[in-house]
């Protein structure tokens, strides 16, 4: 497991609510970071989820976000409240997603490492095949669009509302 000590300081990649412009970016991030900057992640894939999208890595995929990197002061309450918002503790068999530390590409072409929230792999089934994927309710077609994937994993539904596809 990658620490934050053990890496110092990294930006996040924010692909969903905490995009500039999206509802969770004023309440955690306005304020407390410099300018956000495009940023590419290869090899993962976009899904919708019970009201906001998810990643998971895949080959072959690329979603589009946002570079985020927090002001000095900011870093280390930034990074614990949004493990709070992802529902990631380290270790967790129960988190719903992983915090990762995954290369993202600037618009110049150079990459950077970056915090990425990915959704949690489904627990394995307890009673044969599919069996945790329904109880846990996963669910949910990829969004639509160029950078869309194949369903191939859903991430649970974290408040017990299916996964809906996003309307084109």
């Amino acid at each position: 497991m990658i620490t934050p000590d053990a890496l110092g300081p990294l930006p996040f990649f924010v692909y969903g609510t905490l995009r500039p412009g999206e509802r969770n970016h004023d309440l955690f991030l306005r304020g407390r970071t410099d300018p956000a900057e495009p940023g590419r992640f290869q090899g993962a894939a976009l899904y919708e989820g019970p009201g906001y999208p998810y990643a998971v890595e895949e080959p072959g995929g690329t979603v589009s976000g946002e570079l985020v990197t927090a002001a000095g002061k900011f870093y280390a309450g930034l990074l614990a409240e949004l493990d709070r918002l992802e529902e990631y503790t380290p270790g967790d068999p129960r988190n719903l997603y992983e915090r990762v530390a995954r290369p993202v590409q600037r618009p110049d072409g150079t990459t950077t490492r970056a915090w990425v929230y990915l959704a949690a792999p489904p627990s394995p089934p307890a009673c044969g095949p599919g069996a945790a994927d329904h109880e846990r309710g996963l669910a949910g077609p990829p969004l639509s669009g160029p950078e869309a994937r194949a369903v191939r994993r859903s991430r649970p539904a974290a408040r017990g509302v299916p996964p809906v596809p996003r309307s084109s």
